[in-house]
Protein backbone atom coordinates (compact mmCIF):
# COMPACT_ATOMS: atom_id res chain seq x y z
CA UNK A 1 0.00 0.00 0.00
CA UNK A 2 1.15 3.70 -1.05
CA UNK A 3 0.19 7.29 0.12
CA UNK A 4 0.62 9.67 -2.68
CA UNK A 5 -0.51 13.19 -1.41
CA UNK A 6 -0.48 16.36 -3.94
CA UNK A 7 -1.66 20.14 -3.85
CA UNK A 8 1.10 21.72 -1.85
CA UNK A 9 2.57 25.28 -3.18
CA UNK A 10 3.13 28.92 -2.21
CA UNK A 11 -0.08 30.70 -1.84
CA UNK A 12 -0.60 34.42 -0.04
CA UNK A 13 -1.89 35.15 3.64
CA UNK A 14 -5.99 34.83 3.20
CA UNK A 15 -5.58 32.02 0.32
CA UNK A 16 -6.60 28.59 -0.43
CA UNK A 17 -5.34 25.35 -1.31
CA UNK A 18 -6.58 21.82 -1.70
CA UNK A 19 -4.39 18.91 -0.58
CA UNK A 20 -5.13 15.69 -2.12
CA UNK A 21 -4.23 12.22 -0.80
CA UNK A 22 -4.68 8.95 -2.86
CA UNK A 23 -4.23 5.70 -1.32
CA UNK A 24 -3.25 2.58 -3.83
CA UNK A 25 -2.17 -1.25 -3.68
CA UNK A 26 -4.42 -4.25 -1.95
CA UNK A 27 -6.44 -2.26 0.32
CA UNK A 28 -9.43 -3.80 1.92
CA UNK A 29 -10.73 -1.20 4.18
CA UNK A 30 -9.28 2.48 5.25
CA UNK A 31 -10.10 3.53 8.59
CA UNK A 32 -8.74 7.02 9.74
CA UNK A 33 -7.49 9.05 7.16
CA UNK A 34 -5.25 12.03 8.57
CA UNK A 35 -3.23 15.01 7.66
CA UNK A 36 -0.35 16.18 9.81
CA UNK A 37 1.59 19.13 9.77
CA UNK A 38 5.78 19.88 10.65
CA UNK A 39 6.55 23.12 10.85
CA UNK A 40 9.85 24.51 9.93
CA UNK A 41 10.74 24.65 13.60
CA UNK A 42 9.89 20.73 13.43
CA UNK A 43 6.97 20.65 15.64
CA UNK A 44 4.22 17.79 14.82
CA UNK A 45 0.72 18.35 15.03
CA UNK A 46 -2.30 16.25 13.92
CA UNK A 47 -4.22 19.09 11.95
CA UNK A 48 -7.61 16.84 10.47
CA UNK A 49 -8.66 13.20 10.71
CA UNK A 50 -11.84 11.87 9.44
CA UNK A 51 -12.75 8.30 10.35
CA UNK A 52 -14.65 5.69 7.46
CA UNK A 53 -17.75 6.77 8.15
CA UNK A 54 -17.33 10.30 8.29
CA UNK A 55 -16.34 11.47 11.56
CA UNK A 56 -13.63 14.57 11.99
CA UNK A 57 -11.49 16.31 14.19
CA UNK A 58 -10.06 19.11 13.69
CA UNK A 59 -7.24 21.36 15.96
CA UNK A 60 -8.66 23.69 17.31
CA UNK A 61 -6.09 26.70 15.08
CA UNK A 62 -7.45 25.45 12.05
CA UNK A 63 -11.09 24.51 13.01
CA UNK A 64 -13.42 26.87 10.61
CA UNK A 65 -10.41 27.29 7.95
CA UNK A 66 -9.90 23.98 6.99
CA UNK A 67 -12.02 21.00 5.97
CA UNK A 68 -10.85 17.08 5.89
CA UNK A 69 -13.13 14.77 3.68
CA UNK A 70 -12.64 11.69 1.79
CA UNK A 71 -14.16 9.26 -1.39
CA UNK A 72 -13.73 6.03 0.07
CA UNK A 73 -14.71 4.62 -3.63
CA UNK A 74 -10.95 6.18 -4.60
CA UNK A 75 -9.07 6.13 -1.38
CA UNK A 76 -8.74 9.21 -1.25
CA UNK A 77 -8.43 11.99 1.38
CA UNK A 78 -8.47 15.94 0.81
CA UNK A 79 -7.62 18.74 3.10
CA UNK A 80 -9.34 22.36 1.79
CA UNK A 81 -7.70 25.04 3.61
CA UNK A 82 -9.27 28.36 3.37
CA UNK A 83 -8.24 31.62 5.15
CA UNK A 84 -4.64 30.17 5.41
CA UNK A 85 -2.13 32.14 7.37
CA UNK A 86 2.02 32.28 7.80
CA UNK A 87 1.38 30.24 10.63
CA UNK A 88 0.22 27.00 8.32
CA UNK A 89 3.42 27.22 6.65
CA UNK A 90 4.62 23.72 6.94
CA UNK A 91 5.02 20.28 5.31
CA UNK A 92 1.87 18.11 5.04
CA UNK A 93 1.69 14.61 5.44
CA UNK A 94 -1.33 12.32 4.94
CA UNK A 95 -1.68 9.47 7.12
CA UNK A 96 -4.31 6.37 6.73
CA UNK A 97 -5.05 3.12 9.05
CA UNK A 98 -6.48 0.01 7.22
CA UNK A 99 -6.20 -3.58 6.23
CA UNK A 100 -4.67 -4.79 3.12
CA UNK A 101 -5.43 -8.42 1.32
CA UNK A 102 -3.13 -10.72 -0.19
CA UNK A 103 -5.63 -13.41 -1.41
CA UNK A 104 -7.00 -14.71 1.82
CA UNK A 105 -4.76 -13.21 4.14
CA UNK A 106 -5.83 -9.85 5.99
CA UNK A 107 -3.26 -7.31 7.66
CA UNK A 108 -3.03 -4.64 8.96
CA UNK A 109 -1.67 -1.70 8.20
CA UNK A 110 -0.60 2.12 9.08
CA UNK A 111 1.29 4.42 6.58
CA UNK A 112 2.32 8.12 6.07
CA UNK A 113 2.34 9.59 2.46
CA UNK A 114 5.49 11.71 1.82
CA UNK A 115 4.88 15.37 2.63
CA UNK A 116 3.88 18.26 0.28
CA UNK A 117 5.18 21.47 1.47
CA UNK A 118 2.62 24.10 2.00
CA UNK A 119 4.04 28.12 2.11
CA UNK A 120 2.08 30.64 3.12
CA UNK A 121 3.26 34.20 2.41
CA UNK A 122 2.96 37.79 0.81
Amino acid sequence: VQLQASGGGLVEPGGSLRLSCAASGNIFSINSMDWYRRTPGNLRTLVASISHHGRTYYVDSVKGRFTISRDNAKNTVFLQMDSLKPEDTATYYCYADGVERHLSDYTPFKLQGRGTLVTVSS
